[in-house]
């Protein structure tokens, strides 16, 4: 299928966030987290959202897995497409919510563990920023030297991928490809050459899209999401065409209002009377008493 958009809230759950293909949520995870075979995670528990709804301002751009790993430390994947400028503000309070959950009423500190945001963005989002893989920590200003391991807050931006060498391809490097949708089939056969994963994901991806329910499931939402932004394009064009109306009917009065001063000042400086230039620019005596004292000031 072309186009076929793999950061579609239902596939990408149903990919990274099913305990059947957990083999390819680890792979995700250690490619991004830059994991070795020494330190890599080894098993994963999702924390059931199945129940939570579809409403259009919240899953259809957003959408979160949240895992425990194999030591204890607590990751949240969110997937937003739709644009969203406090980003950075909603991370660090999912992020909060995620690291003050491990605790129960009474629990020691000491219990904590490590908790990681996981943002994949389909927009660009740090302007500053050129590399599409950005990790955030709390660190000391003057020293750059880090308070705590326990937080840790990624940003991947795939408008801002670009694969340089499919041969030296790295796992997160191929994700990135894979998700991207930059690739073609072909290209993401050779990638899965190194990486296995891609493999699996692309061969669940062809079974996803025969499988009849699940292909209409995701046509909807991609028409929801196609509506949204419609919608979002309508509404955003009507309020600028009546910012231009209001803004040009309040320049036009205002126009008119200076003209009809210039006016009235004109007849008082030929002395004619207050009356007769009443009359003739509908100004009240009040108002052409002012203009006559800012004449003779």
């Amino acid at each position: 299928m072309e186009n076929f958009n793999r950061l579609n809230d239902l596939y990408f759950k149903k990919l990274l966030g099913d305990k059947k293909r957990k083999n390819l949520t680890l792979s995700f995870l250690n490619g991004i987290l830059n994991k070795d075979d020494k330190n890599c995670f080894t098993d994963i528990s999702f924390l059931d959202k199945d129940n939570e709804p579809l409403t259009l301002d919240g899953k259809l751009s957003k959408l979160d897995i949240r895992a425990d790993l194999n030591d204890g430390t607590q990751v949240d994947i969110e997937v937003q497409v739709c644009p969203f400028k406090l980003m950075a503000e909603r991370s660090l309070y999912y992020w909060s919510k995620m690291y003050s959950e491990q605790l129960e009423k009474g629990a020691e500190y000491k219990k904590l563990k490590k908790a990681i945001a996981i943002n994949l963005l389909a927009f660009d989002y740090l302007e500053d920023e050129q590399d599409w893989h950005n990790i955030y920590n709390l660190l000391n200003e003057k020293s750059h030297k880090k308070l705590t391991d326990h937080i840790e807050i990624h940003f991947l931006e795939l408008p801002k991928f670009t694969l340089k060498d499919m041969r030296k391809i790295r796992a997160s490097e191929a994700w990135i490809a894979y998700f991207s949708g930059k690739y073609s089939k072909k290209e993401l056969e050779e990638i899965a050459m190194t990486t296995p994963a891609i493999k699996e994901a692309v061969e669940f991806e062809d079974t996803f899209l025969q499988d009849k329910i699940e292909r209409r499931a995701y046509e909807q939402r991609e028409k929801a999401i196609r509506d949204y932004y419609s919608y979002m394009s309508a509404f955003k064009e009507e309020g600028l065409q009546q910012g231009l109306q209001q803004g040009l009917q309040q320049g036009l009065q205002q126009g008119l209002q200076q003209g009809i001063r210039k006016v009235a000042i004109n007849l008082l400086k030929a002395n004619m009377s207050i009356d007769f230039i009443s009359q003739n620019t509908g100004l009240n005596e009040q108002e052409i008493l002012h203009l006559q004292q800012l004449i003779t000031k």
